[in-house]
């Protein structure tokens, strides 16, 4: 066929990219190279319009153990001659068709970035987003998601520990599906994705190929449309019990030492694993596609290429060792094909049946080679305009006792902030006994790294309508809220990794929205020392109506030296002193109250300062691993009156508690001003950490105390706590 412009347009290339192309491999691609240059040059894989700006985040210093982005996840020293391995991903595309296999395979996908590495995986997270919970689609897609998350992963063998769960009408074509895993590993026992050493065998592992996720990676760089159900094909469908054997196939071959190096097929399939372990290594590859197994007949050289068929490796061998690879293969029953070798002169010869179906140059179609780089115009979106005009004067504030205690028995059924208890038990938690919040929550998820000495403190997330109000400063609290978890539950933040949803990059509103997005969370990480060890871009998150609220989901992990230092969120003894920690501002922008009863679009995001909530963070710390408190618990969504509540819940602990401040009763129980703690403590240490915190110059309050059970504020009964539970953990299952 002739191979033309608009050939190159309907897949996805610009005439300027196909122009370029000509001109590098110095002729005029066939059709299966320009389908392998349309995979390889599309956002998903090339991050063309947002490489640039990820160069401008902290990417080494800290702990890390690998430059950023130089392999499949992050990794970084926990110690005790053992690193944490660590990456966020989307699958937002194939979730908004098929909302469990999109999401199954999403989290099949980051396991994998996980073990080839040479790192077993010890626990999942995700950041999920869905519309408004009344509407039918919505349930539909949050039913399938959940059930395609736990199915994959209690299937799999790895707990799911954590997570968060927004509703919001922007998501209502487009959820947002953000998967994270975390391993372990031994330092100097990891494995690199690059091919080196000519004549070297690439071996094809694990499940055969079949048309499922042809153009996988094109589809996920394109908005949704009503058309897009046209493109179902391109979703994966996962094997979780694969996976598994793979996972423990892979590991035990790892220790032969003779695997020169490794990479899963995900995006792109043998296309972009070819050529990116071929571009790393400076070298080329020889692939026989009539030996990659197969599950359909007759599949052309594009389809075998760009196919993103499950729980598949691609592995260089060291030649003479391939008896080993057959042999633990043939353990596992799994297939493994030596499909090819490695050559030395930088190209990717592709045949079948003897014929050169493709000869591409490896450096050309890679990310940091000769993948396109783009810098979008950006311009301040005109909604700014109605952010600017918000005078919180213009909104009466609560009255009287009476109302605070109705208003706040509407805040805890928000689905934003009620118990996620409908979702998380459909996901197995346990499995492999390390983690330590299922029964003694925290406000990070602790999990034991068995064998290291340590415990990791891990979480995921992003307030994104903060981030909607100001992109630098959301940005910012992305960061700083992820932190601020880690340092609730004993541990020290480590490392980022980030996975940035947004919508069109072409859109100048979207773009000024992930540009700065992107400065605010590089300040906000340098602040904190966490460099960011990768993770992904998420473009094209659109519909009809307009994009996505930007997300810039962060993934974060901290260490424990001290598994026994662990803190947690929650009241432990009645008479226990409460005190807030941080500034209390009289402020309710972007506060769920404000949005979601009052009624408010537009608002600036809620305050924050940084340096003050990098002191905040240094002393809960320091008065955490003396010994003071009994308890920490940072405020977020639903402000004060939520985090008290929710610290009562789990020893069904109630709370008298005094607003005494001048500020507004709405904006002392309901702001969500950052940089704020409530910590609890013994009244014998009461005097001491009051001291503390005296020296310190910190602003505190303290609120109250603990009580047996009933919950009082201001004077006024609000009945048990128990009663305040029922709401809390039925609000998401009466939707439902």
């Amino acid at each position: 066929m002739e191979i033309t412009v608009q050939t190159a347009q309907q897949l996805r290339l610009t005439a300027e990219e196909f122009e370029v192309i000509k001109e590098r491999m110095g002729r005029t691609p066939n059709f299966t190279e320009l389908c392998c240059f349309s995979a390889m040059w599309s956002e998903h894989c090339s991050y063309k319009n947002s490489i640039k700006w990820l160069k401008t985040l902290p990417r080494d210093g800290g702990k890390m153990l690998v430059a950023a982005g130089e392999e499949n996840a992050g990794l970084m020293d926990i110690g005790n001659g053992f690193g944490v391995v660590f990456k966020i991903e989307s699958h937002n595309h194939p979730s908004a068709l098929e909302p469990f296999q999109g999401a199954a395979t999403g989290v099949g996908g980051i396991q994998r970035d996980i073990f080839t590495m040479g790192a077993r995986p010890i626990a999942s997270l995700n950041s999920l987003r869905f519309g408004n919970l009344k509407d039918k689609k919505t349930q539909h897609l949050l039913s399938g998601v959940v059930h395609g998350i736990g199915h994959y992963g209690n299937c799999f063998g790895v707990p799911t520990v954590g997570g968060e769960v927004y509703f919001e009408e922007c998501y209502h074509t487009n959820p947002l599906v953000n998967a994270m895993s975390v391993g372990i590993v031994e330092k100097g026992k990891t494995v690199s994705a690059i091919a080196l050493g000519e004549g070297n065998p690439v071996f094809f592992v694990g499940s055969a190929t079949g048309k499922d996720g042809i153009g996988g990676a094109s589809f996920a760089s394109a908005d949704i449309t009503k058309d897009s159900v046209q493109e179902l094909p391109a979703v994966q469908v996962g094997d979780p019990f694969q996976e598994k054997k793979l996972l423990e196939a892979c590991l035990e071959l790892l220790q032969t030492d003779g695997v020169v190096g490794m990479q899963d097929m995900g995006a792109a399939g043998i296309i972009c694993s070819t050529a990116e372990m071929s571009a790393k290594g400076g070298v080329g590859m020889r692939i026989d596609l009539d030996k990659v197994p197969t599950r359909q007949q007759d599949m052309k050289a594009w389809e075998l290429l760009l196919s993103e068929s499950q729980e598949r490796m691609l592995m260089v061998v060291e030649k003479g060792k391939e008896a080993a690879v057959l042999s633990i293969f043939e353990k596992w029953d799994l297939s493994a094909s030596n499909i090819g070798e490695v050559t030395t002169d930088g190209m990717l010869q592709f045949y079948r049946h003897g014929v050169l179906e493709a000869m591409l140059p490896a450096e050309e179609l890679v990310l940091g080679g000769g993948a396109p780089q783009y810098s979008r115009n950006y311009h301040e979106p005109k909604y700014f305009e109605q952010i600017a005009a918000f005078n919180q004067d213009n909104i009466p504030d609560i009255a009287s006792k009476e109302e605070l205690k109705a208003v706040v028995g509407q805040v805890i059924q928000i689905p934003n902030i009620a118990s996620k208890r409908w979702i998380y038990t459909q996901y197995d938690s346990m499995v492999g006994a390390a983690n330590m919040s299922t029964n003694d929550p925290s406000d990070a998820s602790i999990v034991l790294a068995k064998g290291t000495g340590k415990a990791l403190a891990m979480t995921v997330d992003c307030n994104s309508r903060y981030v909607y109000a100001n992109p630098y400063v959301g940005g910012m609290i992305a960061v700083a809220e992820a932190a601020r978890n880690i340092v609730c539950s004993g541990g020290e933040p480590l490392g980022v990794t980030n996975c940035l949803n947004f919508g069109n990059p072409y859109d100048p509103e979207v773009y000024y929205q992930f540009v700065k997005a992107i400065t605010g969370m590089g300040d906000a990480c340098r602040k904190f020392n966490t460099p960011v060890t990768g993770g992904n871009v998420s473009f094209y998150n659109q519909n009809p109506d307009g994009p996505v609220y930007p997300t810039p989901t962060i993934g974060m992990v901290g260490v424990l030296d001290n598994p026994e230092q662990k803190m947690t969120m929650y009241f432990k003894n009645a008479g226990a002193v409460i005190i807030l920690i941080g500034k209390q501002a009289n402020d309710i922008a972007s506060s769920e109250y404000l949005h979601k009863i009052k009624g408010i679009e537009y608002s600036p995001a809620p305050y924050f300062d940084l340096e003050e909530e990098f002191i905040m963070q240094q002393f809960v710390a320091s008065i955490s691993q003396q010994g003071l408190i009994e308890s920490a618990h940072d405020i977020s969504e639903g402000g004060l009156i939520v985090n008290l509540l929710e610290s009562g819940f789990h020893k069904g602990l109630g709370f008298d508690v005094q607003s005494t401040s001048e500020i507004r009763q709405d904006a002392f129980w309901l702001g969500e001003a950052q940089g704020r703690v409530v910590v609890s403590t013994s009244e014998a240490q009461k005097d001491k950490l009051k001291t503390v915190l005296a020296g310190s110059g910190l602003p505190f309050i303290e609120l109250g105390t603990v009580t047996v059970g009933t919950v009082s504020v201001n004077g006024e009964n609000w009945g048990n706590i128990q009663e305040w539970g029922e709401k809390y953990d039925t609000a998401i299952e009466q939707y439902l």
